[in-house]
C-alpha cells in the first residue's frame, strides 16, 4: 500500500514551544467579535441561528411587559469574542476543533448593553487521541464586561489542535461511523422528530421555585435537528463565523493568515471553516461529513436549561464538553436531570447533569449546570 502522501502541517516540538510563549499574554491584535452590543437585531438573530424562539429574547413586548427590557440568551457571549469561540493562534496549518467550556454568569445580558472583553491563552495541554493521535487541548480564558464594566461572565473556552492527515489516515474514533449507510429519514422517523419541537415547553412567567425541585427529577427531551447545512448557516449568520469573509476582506485574511488557505475543487484557496459545509474538507481532516458549529452545541445545552428554569432562573454555571462531531443527517436529543438542590450564600440552586445522544445513541455531549430558582420563603 503507498504511503499517505502529507497533505497539511504538524504539530513539532519547536511550534508548539512557541505557542507556550503566548501563556498568559493578554490577545490584543485579534479579529473585532461578531457583535458590540446586545441591540434587538443581534439578539434576535443570535437566538433564530441556536433554534430558540423564547420570547424573553424574540418578543420585546413580552419582555418589556413581564421584565421591564428584552434579555439575550446567556450563550450569545459566543457572539462577543472571537477567541473564546474558537479562533485560535499559533500551530499554522493545524486543525482547530471545538471541544467545550466551562463558563460563570454574573448578570443576564440586557437589550442595550455594550460589551468590552479580556482574553488570553491560559494553558495547552498534549493528549492521546482516538481521533487523530497527538492532540493539544488549547484553552483560552475570557472575561465579558458591560458598558458599566461590569463583569458579566467568565470563563474558559477550549479547542483541540489535531493533526489532518493523521486523522485522516490513521484515526479510529469514526472507524464504524464511516462503514454505516448514510442516514436517511422515513416520513414516521421524522413525525417522531417533529412531535419533540411541538411539544417543546418553555417555562416563561410560571416561575420554577426551589421546593418544587427534587433530586433525580427529569428535564423535558428536547431535539435539534436532523442537522442540516441550512442549520449550520443559521447558526453562522447569529454568530458570524471564525473565517466567513467574502471578495476583498477574504483576500485580505488570507494575505495576513495565509494558513488559512486550503484549495477548494476550484484551485480556489478558502478557510478551514467550510468543514461545516462542504463534505469534501471535512473528510479531508478526519471526520465523516460536514459537521456542526461547537459554540453551537454548547448554546443547545444552553436553550435546553433557559427552557426549563423559566424567566425567573439564572443560569449561573455551564460546562460543556464535546465527545464527538454531529454530521449533517444526525439528530440530537437532549437530556437531563436534577442532581441536587442546595443553597449558598441565601441563593437557592439546582445542579443539573445534561447528556446529548444522537439517533443511533452515540453520545455527543456531556454537560453540567448550576441555575439559580427563586425561593417561595424569600418572595
Amino acid at each position: 500500500m503507498p504511503e499517505a502522501v502529507q497533505r497539511f502541517s504538524v504539530i513539532t516540538d519547536r511550534s508548539l514551544a512557541e505557542l507556550r510563549k503566548l501563556i498568559n499574554v493578554p490577545i490584543e491584535d485579534s479579529l473585532e467579535p461578531w457583535c458590540y452590543e446586545a441591540s434587538r437585531d443581534n439578539i434576535r438573530h443570535w437566538a433564530h441561528g441556536i433554534g430558540d424562539d423564547n420570547p424573553l429574547w424574540c418578543d420585546p413586548a413580552y419582555a418589556v411587559a413581564n421584565h421591564n427590557v428584552l434579555q439575550a440568551p446567556p450563550s450569545f457571549i459566543f457572539a462577543l469574542n472571537r477567541s473564546f469561540s474558537g479562533y485560535v493562534g499559533g500551530l499554522a496549518g493545524v486543525h482547530a476543533m471545538f471541544a467545550g467550556i466551562d463558563v460563570i454568569w454574573h448578570k443576564p445580558l440586557r437589550l442595550g448593553d455594550q460589551f468590552t472583553t479580556r482574553a488570553w491563552l491560559k494553558d495547552l495541554i498534549e493528549h492521546q487521541t482516538r481521533f487523530a493521535g497527538r492532540s493539544i487541548q488549547q484553552i483560552y480564558r475570557c472575561e465579558f464586561y458591560n458598558q458599566n464594566q461590569d463583569l458579566v461572565a467568565e470563563g474558559d473556552s477550549w479547542c483541540f489542535r489535531t493533526e489532518r492527515d493523521t486523522a485522516r489516515e490513521r484515526g479510529t474514533k469514526y472507524d464504524e461511523v464511516k462503514k454505516k449507510a448514510q442516514v436517511h429519514y422515513t416520513r414516521d422517523e421524522l413525525t417522531h422528530v417533529f412531535a419533540h419541537y411541538e411539544a417543546e415547553d418553555v417555562r416563561g412567567t410560571e416561575p420554577r421555585y426551589i421546593e418544587d425541585v427534587k433530586a433525580g427529577e427529569q428535564l423535558q427531551t428536547i431535539v435539534k435537528g436532523p442537522m442540516t447545512v441550512t442549520g449550520f448557516i443559521a447558526f453562522a449568520q447569529g454568530w458570524g463565523g471564525l473565517y466567513i469573509r467574502a471578495n476583498k476582506l477574504a483576500w485580505q485574511q488570507l494575505q495576513k493568515h495565509p494558513g488559512l488557505g486550503i484549495a477548494n475543487k476550484f484551485g480556489i484557496p478558502d478557510v478551514p471553516e467550510r468543514v461545516h459545509w462542504e463534505d469534501d474538507l471535512a473528510t479531508l481532516v478526519g471526520t465523516p461529513a460536514a459537521y456542526d458549529y461547537g459554540p453551537e452545541r454548547c448554546s443547545w445545552m444552553s436553550h435546553h436549561l433557559t427552557n426549563w428554569m423559566g424567566d425567573s432562573g439564572f443560569l449561573r454555571r455551564l460546562e460543556v464538553k464535546i465527545r464527538r462531531h454531529n454530521p449533517v443527517g444526525d439528530t440530537l436529543y437532549i437530556n437531563g436531570e436534577v442532581k441536587r438542590t442546595f443553597e449558598e450564600d441565601g441563593l437557592h440552586f439546582a445542579e443539573i447533569a445534561q447528556r446529548a445522544t444522537n439517533q443511533d445513541g452515540e453520545l455527543s455531549v456531556v454537560a453540567t449546570a448550576l441555575v439559580r430558582l427563586p425561593s417561595r420563603g424569600t418572595q
